[in-house]
């Protein structure tokens, strides 16, 4: 137990932002919103990440390292799709992804 707190508390958390990120991805018809979506699937695979590092294996790095290589992916992520975002807004003046049935805009 972490201060009192025991794993599956942490995996509850993660579970349930896991099904908000996925509901989020899937069902809204804002490409911002889908990003968002992606933003908090990745966040609960980070708690899942951190709580089984601290329970598994304190002393060593791994989770951490893990985390961090997820936290750079999620950050490369938000800029590559903010970047196509931002061009597919410019040329059909809509960012709704239903209506991206072409691959040339």
């Amino acid at each position: 137990m972490l201060n009192g707190i025991p794993l599956h508390w942490f995996l509850l958390v993660a579970a349930a932002l896991f099904c908000l990120g996925l509901f989020g991805a899937l069902a809204r018809k804002n490409a911002i919103a889908v990003l968002m979506g992606v933003e908090l699937m990745l966040n609960a695979v980070n708690i899942n990440l951190l709580a089984f590092w601290r329970y598994v294996n304190p002393a060593g790095t791994g989770g951490l390292a893990f985390t961090a290589f997820v936290f750079i992916v999620a950050a490369a992520e938000a800029a590559v799709g903010l970047a196509l975002i931002i061009s597919v807004y410019r040329n059909t003046q809509s960012i709704d992804p239903e209506k991206l049935d072409q691959m040339k805009l």
